[in-house]
């Protein structure tokens, strides 16, 4: 990853040294009045006011720590991502998973991860990129089976009571996937994750325990002895941008700031595709040309290479999260804002020239393997191909807003899921670009030559196809490793409640109109980052910590620089900043401690 360099100019940091000290930083004062000389007294500096960030302030504030919180974005923005989410949280063996007779253990989750990660990069040796991520991956599946659930149940937090099931695996039982339903969604979505954390850090601040400091760019850290001691960078000029949308990068004036530790919760690079391109694996084909953006425009990836400098080691750039379900938002937040299709397991997909995907390359099982499939077709876009019945009851959109009756905790909007497809479904198959919706096979095909303008699809090869997975539907057995997944998903009560639709032929009629989704590559996460050890400290190139320096969130791979080895179960990513970011706060605070 490269350096993102400093604004040029001078800066504080530089006068003092050319000038040889306390005299040349009066005069500065003098003359740049718009620099602010903020050698503010604290005991740590937060870089970034994410849900890590919000969490590990808190933990800080909690233990009596006078916290700097620092973020280049507005107050608009506090929360981060956390806020677009859809509230997803991975738990083992909940109260919930027993009310819908999941039976769920803490053996089984470890044994579902370590197939999913696919942990190979020295495990064993405390030089290995690996070797923190397996121990932060252990202490998290503990986490998940033990007070993750009453902690943030402690805090108010609730859940849906409908466990869903995401990334199947389709493989062995040891290889990857949720070998059971573990994705909770929270009652209120990502904003009532925030929520909590946002509240303790607000009383803090009126407290006088947390100083907010928005609009503060961070272009470099203070290093003294080998130590970091602070940070420096731009301030930026006040904005009223909404929360998601772009905000100005016009400096106003300059900062340094002093703590004995900082502690780096900024987030990935999902926003910056040509870092997205420039870290792309030849183990997933070759980097999309196009792709659309999951997250607002500030996730850009600046601190990695600026902590990178600092001396700490970046381990797994490689390993990152894209979904292969995305939708180009027709009322869009932020630049090229992209929409995930959550999707239940019975839509058809089919490739760019109109070639059915293979196991396990199937609607909710292994989002990886599916973008390399993608990848490998030569096209930055693949297609569903459904029923009207299947997008009713199987379809569900990623964020916060796409989901008012969860997000809004209102009953009623979310009991009409029952008679009637979701407002916020059928908006995006009236307005949005991808979709393409026909009585016919005939009409739906040049429909879809007519969106992409390709003319690859014929409707003689696809007719073929959709009829004879039709066939498979006569008997309650078959072949057919999709449909044995449909009918598999139906004996699992929450399925069979929420997300799957009954078993029905594509072509019937009476389960139509058809339609034609397509998918294009979205960006979202970054599964590698800064390596840190389980208090959350920030490790050099020799295995050392960097004193006073600590990361917690997606900039350290959501724990250890990379928690998830090569894959998710889904669910982990809130859960991941929620652990690294208490791990790293307690950690820091007992650290300054006097």
């Amino acid at each position: 990853m490269q350096n993102t360099p400093a604004p040029a100019g001078i800066t504080r940091r530089n006068a003092l040294t050319v000038t040889g000290g306390v005299l040349a930083a009066a005069t500065l004062a003098q003359a740049m009045p718009a620099f602010a000389a903020e050698d503010q007294a604290a005991d740590a500096i937060v870089v970034g006011h994410g849900l890590a960030g919000l969490v590990a302030t808190a933990e800080l504030a909690a233990a009596g720590r006078r916290v700097l919180l620092l973020d280049q974005e507005p107050e608009a923005s506090l929360g981060g991502q956390a806020f677009w989410s859809f509230g997803g949280l991975f738990f083992v063996d909940s109260a919930e998973q027993r009310l819908m007779g999941v039976k769920d253990s803490r053996e089984l989750a470890w044994q579902d991860w370590l197939g999913t990660a696919g942990f190979d990069r020295g495990v064993g040796d405390p030089s290995g990129q690996d070797h923190w991520a397996y121990k932060w991956a252990e202490a998290y599946v503990d986490f998940a089976a033990g007070e993750k659930r009453s902690w943030l149940a402690g805090l108010g937090v609730q859940w849906f009571p409908i466990v869903g099931w995401a990334e199947r695996g389709g493989g062995l039982a040891d290889g990857h996937g949720n070998s059971v339903p573990r994705f909770h969604v929270t009652w209120g979505t990502g904003p009532a994750v925030v929520e909590p954390f946002e509240k303790k850090v607000r009383a803090a601040r009126a407290d006088g325990r947390v100083t907010f400091k928005f609009r503060h760019r961070v272009d470099g850290l203070v290093t003294t002895g080998g130590a970091v001691t602070g940070v420096r960078g731009a301030i930026l000029e006040p904005s009223t941008a909404q929360r998601g949308k772009p905000s100005s990068r016009t400096v106003v004036g300059e900062f340094e700031l002093r703590a004995p530790v900082v502690v780096v919760t900024s987030g990935g690079i999902g926003a910056n595709h040509d870092l997205v391109r420039r870290n792309w694996p030849a183990r997933l084909g070759t980097p999309p040309k196009s792709m659309i953006t999951g997250v607002p425009a500030h996730v850009d990836g600046r601190m990695l290479a600026i902590t990178e400098e600092a001396g700490g080691r970046i381990v797994n750039p490689d390993r990152m999260w894209h979904y292969t379900e995305g939708l180009r938002n027709y009322d869009p937040i932020w630049p090229g804002h992209g929409i995930r299709i959550l999707p239940g397991p019975s839509s058809m997909w089919f490739d760019a020239t109109g070639r059915r995907f293979g196991t396990p390359d199937i609607p909710g099982y292994d989002t990886l393997h599916t973008l390399k499939s993608i990848t490998g077709t030569g096209y930055d876009y693949s297609w569903f191909v459904t029923t009207q019945k299947i997008i009713a009851k199987e379809f569900a959109l990623s964020g916060s807003e796409q989901n008012p009756d969860l997000t809004e905790k209102n009953v009623w909007k979310l009991l009409s899921r029952i008679w009637q497809t979701p407002e916020p479904i059928e908006k995006f198959k009236k307005n949005g670009v991808d979709f393409v919706v026909a009585t016919t096979l005939p009409e739906l095909v040049r429909g879809m030559n007519k969106l992409t303008g390709d003319n690859l699809i014929a409707l003689d090869g696809l007719q073929r196809q959709i009829e004879a997975r039709d066939r498979e539907i006569d008997n309650p057995y078959t072949k057919d490793v999709q449909v044995m997944g449909i009918r598999n998903a139906l004996a699992y009560p929450g399925d069979t409640l929420s997300r799957t639709a009954s078993v029905h032929r594509i072509l019937d009629s009476g389960a139509g109109p058809l339609i034609a989704v397509r998918l294009n590559i979205l960006t979202r996460k970054t599964l590698g980052g800064l390596q840190t050890d389980l208090s959350g400290r920030v490790l050099n190139a020799a295995g050392d910590p960097v004193p006073g320096l600590y990361a917690a969130g997606e900039v350290a791979g959501f724990g250890g620089g990379g928690v998830h080895g090569y894959r998710s179960l889904e669910g982990t990513f809130l859960g991941g900043c929620l652990f690294s970011g208490r791990e790293a706060g307690r950690a820091a605070a007992a650290a300054t401690a006097t």
